[in-house]
């Protein structure tokens, strides 16, 4: 949970500019959503392009005073089960925090958890922040439960990791008993 109050709640469409410098002194929340089929990068990873994004985007200042953006994204997905070769939906969530750094402003000594982000006179554009955000939620090897789906006929696989793996002997264990013995 972050320390912000906000004070000010915006539901509807989000919008595609704003100014963080307001939204930060206002502690503005926007919440949202933003269709799949907006945001290219994403949909070359996605069997079909339908459905929402849900985005909420929370500014305040932290305990240190930065201005800060919270961003938090939520979306279901069609994807390919790299397993079964079919299309599967998967729910994708991310969230990052946002240091908000003024132009030319040295992102050096930001507390850990914060990614910069440099803004300058011009607008900041929400939409394409929303597109990184789901991209990097993205599961990089789209998989079902093992339960649901089975490799293709004919696919060799790769077999499942064991649980009961067989120890392999150390190679260097022979190196320790030579050390140990003394007639060596």
């Amino acid at each position: 949970m972050h320390p912000y109050n906000g004070a000010l709640m915006l539901n509807g469409p989000i919008p595609p500019h704003v100014d963080p410098r307001k939204l930060v002194e206002r502690e503005v929340t926007l919440e949202g959503v933003l269709p799949l089929a907006s945001m290219p990068r994403v949909c070359e990873q996605l069997t079909s392009s339908e459905g929402n994004v849900r985005a909420k985007f929370s500014f305040f200042r932290d305990e240190q005073k930065l201005s800060v953006m919270h961003v938090e994204v939520d979306a279901q997905v069609s994807m390919v089960c790299q397993r079964c070769l079919e299309p599967a939906t998967f729910r994708v969530v991310g969230e990052s925090d946002f240091a908000i750094l003024w132009e030319g402003k040295s992102a050096e000594g930001l507390p850990k958890g914060y990614d910069a982000l440099e803004v300058g006179e011009e607008p900041l554009d929400l939409p394409p922040l929303v597109e990184d955000e789901l991209l990097l939620a993205l599961p990089i090897v789209p998989a079902h439960d093992p339960e649901k789906c089975q490799h293709p006929a004919g696919f060799a696989a790769a077999p499942e990791p064991s649980e009961n793996v067989e120890e392999r002997p150390n190679p260097f264990s022979v190196l320790a008993q030579l050390k140990r013995d003394p007639n060596v």
